[in-house]
């Protein structure tokens, strides 16, 4: 068994649970990796001995079993940025607030390898967006892809921008807003969500635009298929606008056609069986519970 271990070097406060973790792994021989940072920081703070480390270049190949996160959802959406197209499947633990990717709770760390070697859990396919643009966008170069979402957003401005938007080449609609979001069923619990989109279960081939406090009022989230390539322009009083993937920016100026599909590859979640994402949901937005009292 191989597993991989990533953290916010930031994050002190997960670091009794990662020896938890270890002390788990080691019961089961699992040959381990922690990534570079994440190991000065556990070296210094608790002595953790020498172990393989890696980086976002070297250290993990597609023989990993586990690649385990410690932190919240924004830990493991930079956590793709390790695996990319590896196939190694992602389980987060959560040091912090619930989120909607990173469940397993930090108590319960040890379970993370004994419901894994019992078979207790299923492998989900997360499905990702990439963004591309005439002449290029070098912030991004060959991370060019997001687990949650692409957004484009005004930049230096109050004043709102607009997004003419085209599906398969077919004009849609000109979006006045301070932004528009194209969301995969992932990234319809992150900011999708926090500006009226729907909520979509993980498996489904979708992707839904988000408009950003939208001016024309009849603009409405919009579910589409996830093989339809979505062509933007923006505009604006600026001559500049923002293009974001997940956490990664880059400024983009306006009049540039910006390219959005789905990506070529996926990313494998492990779902516990006794952390669904269905239990996610009831959990986080209070679903089933009667709040008369």
């Amino acid at each position: 068994m191989k597993v991989a271990i990533y953290g916010q070097t930031y994050q002190e406060s997960a670091v009794s649970y990662v020896l938890e973790l270890l002390d788990e792994l080691q019961k089961v021989n699992a040959a381990i990796s922690i990534e570079k940072e994440f190991h000065s920081l556990l070296s210094k703070t608790k002595g953790v001995s020498a172990c393989d480390t890696f980086d976002e270049i070297t250290g993990l190949d597609s023989t990993f079993d586990m690649f385990v996160s410690f932190g919240g959802d924004g830990t493991i959406l930079r956590a793709t940025t390790y695996v990319r197209d590896l196939g190694i499947p992602i389980v987060g633990v959560n040091t912090g607030r619930l989120g909607f990717l990173s469940t397993f709770k930090k108590e319960d760390v040890r379970k993370v390898v004994t419901e894994f070697t019992q078979g207790s859990y299923s492998i989900v396919e997360r499905s990702l967006v990439e963004v591309s643009a005439s002449g290029g966008i070098p912030e991004f170069a060959e991370m060019n892809f997001a687990l949650n979402e692409v957004t484009v957003s005004r930049k230096d401005t109050t004043s709102m921008i607009t997004v003419e938007t085209y599906l398969n080449d077919e004009y849609l609609t000109s979006y006045w807003a301070d932004g528009l979001i194209i969301a995969t069923p992932t990234g319809s619990t992150g900011y999708s969500l926090s500006c009226g989109g729907p909520v979509i279960v993980p498996t489904a081939k979708s992707l839904v635009l988000t408009p950003i406090a939208p001016h024309n009022l009849n603009a409405r989230p919009l579910v589409i298929s996830d093989d339809t390539v979505i062509r933007l322009k923006v505009s604006g009083r600026e001559d500049n606008h923002l293009v974001s993937l997940d956490s990664r920016i880059a400024s983009i100026e306006n009049g540039r056609e910006i390219y959005i599909r789905k990506a070529g590859f996926s990313v494998k979640m492990i779902e516990y069986t006794s952390e669904s994402f269905l239990k996610t949901l009831r959990n986080k937005l209070l679903w089933g519970e009667d709040r008369r009292n």
